[in-house]
């Protein structure tokens, strides 16, 4: 299987979460969430980009639809904070272990404060990122939140 190597994947084998995971062909110039919906025949409300943002100085994890914008300040409210930004891209893979465009809120070096966006709920499955660019896990979002160890707030 594809991407069995990674650590999100390992993580979902280790906790014995029921799981499929979905490859696609990642084209050059393409924007990686959305190319990921159209590839793979999704609903992009189905699909989630995981985005790493500063707040308050700590780098902290948005989970929001391919289709919608990260809300930066309902972000930092999630978590307690008053002011974030986005990260810089060098410091989101360092933190995470992953490449941008293949960052999985599952399985990063280092676990950072996360929020996954409340739409993921209206869902039975949804996608994120298995690590790898073009490699998509489908769970159930009540397994992402708690392998993620996130909280669901509306942030998108």
């Amino acid at each position: 299987m594809a991407g069995k190597g990674t650590p999100a994947i390992a993580l979902l084998a280790r906790e014995g979460v029921v799981h499929h995971v979905h490859t696609y062909t990642h084209g050059e110039g393409q924007a990686y969430g959305p190319e990921a919906a159209e590839r793979l025949g999704l609903d992009p409300g189905r699909v989630f980009k995981t985005l790493v943002a500063e707040v308050d100085g700590a780098l902290t994890v948005g989970v929001v639809p391919v289709s919608a914008t990260l809300d930066l300040k309902a972000l930092a409210a999630a978590v307690g904070g008053k002011r974030a930004r986005m990260a810089d891209v060098a410091a989101a893979e360092r933190a995470t272990g992953y490449v941008a465009g293949g960052i999985s809120p599952l399985g990063q070096r280092k676990r950072l404060p996360t929020v996954v966006d409340a739409s993921a709920e209206r869902f039975d499955t949804v996608f994120c990122s298995g690590g790898r660019r073009g490699l998509e896990i489908e769970l159930a979002p009540a397994d992402l939140v708690a392998l993620a160890g996130a909280q669901v707030a509306p942030i998108s």
